[in-house]
């Protein structure tokens, strides 16, 4: 049997940490979105501020599914690794992490145009 690598369990350590980095990265700017979306419509309509906090809550569930991923794949490190299931925890990780970006960025802007455009309507 030939001995395999000693970096093999890097890559399934860097996919527990780009589920969580990347999807947490998502978070803040959906939340700063929303959030001055909330503060330029309060002025406007102070009485939606409570129905107009969804937004804020969903940018921080979607950094909670990256945790969770993270914590998954990190239970599935063992010391008898191999370097193929070091690269699908990668791949799996990223995939995880860089939709929860995108996600975040797009509740960001999607909220800020639905609340402005709600205190707007009315």
């Amino acid at each position: 049997m030939s001995e395999s690598p000693k970096y093999m369990s890097f890559f399934a350590i860097m996919c527990a940490s780009a589920a969580m980095v990347f999807s947490t990265l998502g978070m803040p700017y959906g939340t700063a979105k929303s959030g001055t979306g909330i503060a330029a419509m309060s002025v406007m309509q102070p009485e939606l501020i409570m129905k107009s906090i969804s937004p804020i809550v969903m940018a921080g569930v979607i950094t909670i599914y990256g945790l969770v991923v993270a914590v998954l794949i990190a239970s599935y490190l063992t010391l008898g690794i191999t370097l193929f299931k070091s690269f699908l925890q990668l791949r799996a990780g990223l995939s995880i992490g860089l939709s929860g970006l995108v996600a975040g960025f797009a509740t960001g802007i999607v909220s800020n145009a639905g609340v402005q455009g709600k205190a707007q309507q009315l």
